[in-house]
């Protein structure tokens, strides 16, 4: 996939009822902070299905995304004030 944002885009227009959406928090069963020895991580815990689909060939791939809504977003999400540039 050469977009992932255009393909998101899509699914959530065309097809939202098949896409899913878990808060990752829900997911961590284990992660760490960087230190000078090695890098940030976390372990997320998902279904066989997801491993399956990361692991197999290509073309027969889903497409899995982490995605970050800054906490700016979500407050702007709830407000009833339209600020310019903002279309709903």
């Amino acid at each position: 996939m050469e977009n992932p944002l255009k393909a998101l885009s899509y699914a959530l227009e065309k097809y939202p009822q098949r896409v899913e959406i878990v808060p990752v928090e829900e997911l961590v069963t284990d992660s760490a902070r960087q230190n000078a020895k090695r890098p940030a991580y976390v372990t997320l815990a998902v279904p066989d299905e997801v491993v399956k689909s990361l692991k197999g060939r290509r073309e027969e791939r889903d497409l899995l995304l982490l995605v970050r809504v800054p906490k700016e977003v979500l407050e702007r999400a709830d407000s009833l004030i339209i600020l310019p540039g903002e279309v709903r």
